[in-house]
Order: C-alpha cells, then structure tokens, then sequence
C-alpha cells in the first residue's frame, strides 16, 4: 500500500475512534442528566475535591408516604416518593417504586406499578446511575385542583365519579446530581403531573393513578 493511502487510513481510524468516544461521553452524560428539556438549567461542574462536602448523605430508603385523610398532604407526599430517590442508597429502582404501590388501591394496583415505572430510570439505566452516584430530588411549587377535573365532576352522572376521588396536578423543579469524570454534575428540569387519588372520611388516601409524565390535567 503507498505510503500517502496508509497515512490516509490511519487518519481516518483514528479520528473515527475520537468521534466513537465522545458520542460515548455524551451518552453518559444524558444518562446522568436525565430528560433534557426546554425549561432545563446546568450549574458548571464542581470541583472533585468539594465532592464529598457539597453532597447531602444518601436517602437512606425510599420516602415513607403519608398515612393520611388530607388529600393535598397526600399527593406532596406520593410527589417527594415519586421524584426523590438516590441510587448511592441500597434499594434498587423496583424497591423505590414499592413504596407506591402499597400505598395504591387494591383495583388499581396494577395500573399504578405501570404509571410509576414511567417516572422511575429503568433497572438497566439505573445501574449505569449507580456509577456516577446519581440522586434526584423534588421542590414542589404548587398542588392544586386542575379546572379539568373540576368540569369532569360537574359532567359527570350519579354516582360516576366518587365524591371522595381528587385529583391533583403538582409542579416544581427536579434537580439531578452525581460525579462524572470526577465532577460533580448538577441539572434541574421543570416537571408536572396530576396525582388522582381516593380520600374517604376517616380512612387513609390511596392512590388511583398518575398521569404520564408531563402530561397533567390542566
């Protein structure tokens, strides 16, 4: 082979195996960062060295949800469960998503496991966060009655809809943390979802669905 079409090739390869690295990097960086969306902010890395002072202590266990007839205290509290987890805890995502479920009623149990495996990084993607010590947490900005469900009561018949069934929309900020390449990442994404749930006088709430992600009544 001439010496300028060896030249060539071993240019080509090698810049072939640059470009094949940084789409990795770029790959683990989603996977870190999470959902990227419009409303999404960045801080600038941190340095390593500030890593350990600047990270609260792991969420030891999934958030316990409140046993409790208020409605609203409720949906905060299937909210913080939802969105705040840390994969440096040892509970894996499916042991998360339970705390949930044994708070959903009985006819919608089903239903409710497959609504929150939507919110929750799959088992696979959430052993690559395990890596980078990912942990995400929730600041709820409002809970309020979406005027959706609102006109829904109103239309519907007798007896279709509970009067102790409510509904929900929550909004706030998630914010998304964990080490890469030895830095610490921070991103922040708006979210919003309507958590629809069954409050009978005297008994515990429990939950009968959740919307899909970013997609609530409005």
């Amino acid at each position: 082979m001439p010496f300028a079409r060896r030249r060539r090739l071993i240019i080509a390869l090698v810049a072939g195996g640059c470009i094949l690295l940084a789409l990795i990097a770029m790959g683990i960086y989603g996977l870190l960062r999470g959902p990227a969306v419009e409303a999404e902010h960045e801080s600038r890395p941190a340095s390593a060295a500030n890593t350990a002072s600047t990270r609260p202590d792991p969420i030891s266990a999934p958030h316990p949800i409140a046993a409790t007839s208020d409605p609203e205290r409720f949906a905060r509290s299937v909210a913080r469960s939802l969105f705040d987890w840390d994969t440096r805890a040892p509970d894996n995502a499916a042991e998360w998503a339970q705390s949930l479920v044994d708070v959903a009623d009985a006819e919608e149990a089903v239903g409710v496991a497959t609504d929150v495996r939507a919110y929750l990084p799959a088992s696979t993607v959430w052993k690559q966060l395990q890596t980078y010590g990912t942990r995400q947490r929730l600041d709820i900005e409002t809970v309020e009655v979406p005027d959706a469900w609102t006109t829904a009561r109103a239309q519907a018949s007798a007896g279709q809809i509970s009067k102790t069934t409510v509904a929900y929309t929550v909004t706030g900020t998630a914010h998304r943390e964990g080490v890469w390449n030895r830095e610490l990442v921070e991103s922040s994404r708006l979210v919003s979802f309507t958590v629809f749930i069954d409050c009978p006088t005297d008994v515990s709430c429990r939950l009968l669905r959740l919307s899909r992600p970013d997609a609530p009544l409005q």
